[in-house]
């Protein structure tokens, strides 16, 4: 990004004093911060977007993580996993937002109850007749503003867990520090995420009419 990370953190907010006082706070961000924080900013912003399921709110979340990170990073011990801090402070950042300004409508969630075998149900139902790679011609259907839809319909806490460790490569040891859970629910939260994700697929391409697409090509 081009901008310069002074002025991410202080865009859009508001402040007491005049302009040349914000320049003066802004100008004062300490190199050494900006050095450890501008190469995750892109991953910070795919995180926000896909914990949020939307862009202009994501923005939101990023900039007060910048913000509180800026702030805290002088009494920032560790600095040699700044990743891990970061994602930790933008989770905390995440989930205030969401305390202060819940969405209007809530998702519909997935039942992970019922057994669901997303390969099994793909080969049994056979969507696309004239294929000999079904389950990744399934897959294909999905680009990323679709993924995002169905993860906005998991549960809050295997969402996260799912995009940490599965997008984002985190272990189950370093879920559990940005989230602060026990290993036992983190290694939980993953197994019942998988089972949501493969139902939440299939059951999203089922409403979305993606299978009858795929039938009408054929």
């Amino acid at each position: 990004m081009e901008d310069s990370l002074a002025s991410i953190l202080w865009r859009g907010k508001t402040m007491t004093g005049n302009s040349g006082e914000m320049e003066q706070a802004a100008s004062s961000a300490s190199a050494t911060f900006e050095e450890v924080v501008r190469q995750h900013l892109p991953y910070l912003h795919g995180l926000a977007v896909r914990l949020c399921g939307d862009r202009e709110r994501a923005e939101d979340v990023v900039q007060d993580a910048l913000l509180r990170a800026f702030r805290a990073f002088p009494r920032l011990r560790n600095r040699q996993r700044p990743r891990v801090w970061l994602t930790r402070v933008l989770r905390s950042c995440f989930h205030d937002d969401l305390r202060k300004d819940p969405p209007r409508s809530q998702p519909q969630g997935v039942d992970d109850d019922a057994p669901f075998d997303l390969f099994d149900t793909i080969a049994e139902e056979d969507p696309f007749p004239h294929s000999d790679r079904v389950h990744l011609d399934f897959l294909e259907l999905f680009d990323d503003v679709r993924i995002i839809e169905v993860l906005q319909r998991l549960g809050s806490d295997c969402r996260e867990a799912l995009i940490l460790a599965y997008i984002y490569g985190f272990t189950a040891r370093e879920i559990g520090e940005i989230t602060g859970a026990p290993l036992g629910t983190v290694l939980a939260r993953l197994s019942r995420g998988r089972r949501q994700l493969e139902r939440g697929l299939w059951e999203y391409a089922q409403q979305m009419g993606l299978l009858r697409e795929t039938e009408i090509e054929s």
